[in-house]
């Protein structure tokens, strides 16, 4: 099974971060820093063939293939993960376990059109969607499907771009859930199931 996950923020900006604040100087990018862990890691370590696309307004878009890391090396913890991170995105030159992070030059509507031209399911997660656990319930080992979860303000979910494509929208319920937490359950179904 291949899964992934795109995360949009417009809000995160690390011009003024410190370590010692992280969701105040950041931007919150502690709430991406929280998707990506709960991406990349599961109980026994590095996912496999997991990969989460952050795309971030203020510098680019990133993609985290658990595949490609170092489980000994990858920072498991959201402070140590955030502060390589913050190094990565302003190129600071020393070591770094996200050195394998790939910067990419695609948009998202880009990126989709990879995934859909490499015949992913394409879900979004949405608050009014259609009831998640019928779907997962036809998935297997030779799925491969992304889920797009969004931003803090809803405005790429809603976006008349991303509404041209017509992917099904589902939900994991009436509770709002934060991005780790939608991820974690997301993966926590798909092992039940599989």
């Amino acid at each position: 099974m291949r899964v992934a996950f795109f995360i949009q923020s417009s809000t995160v900006n690390i011009g003024n971060y410190t370590i010692k604040d992280i969701p105040g100087s950041s931007g919150r990018l502690d709430v991406i820093s929280r998707a990506i862990l709960a991406a990349m890691i599961g109980d026994d370590g590095l996912e496999k063939n997991v990969e989460i696309w952050v795309f971030l307004k203020n510098y680019g878009n990133f993609l985290f293939y658990s595949n490609i890391f170092d489980d000994k090396t990858f920072p498991k913890s959201e402070i140590l993960f955030s502060d390589y991170f913050v190094k990565y995105i302003l190129n600071i030159k020393q070591s770094n376990p996200l050195e394998r992070v790939e910067k990419k030059e695609l948009d998202i509507f880009d990126a989709l059109e990879r995934f859909i031209n490499k015949n992913y399911q394409v879900f979004i997660l949405h608050e009014d969607g259609q009831d998640f656990y019928p779907f997962f319930k036809k998935f297997n080992h030779k799925s491969s499907l992304l889920f797009i979860i969004g931003n803090q303000i809803g405005e790429m979910i809603t976006s008349e771009d991303l509404k041209s494509f017509d992917f099904t929208r589902i939900s994991l319920g009436s509770k709002s859930y934060l991005a780790s937490s939608v991820i974690r359950l997301i993966k926590l179904n798909l092992r039940l199931l599989i």
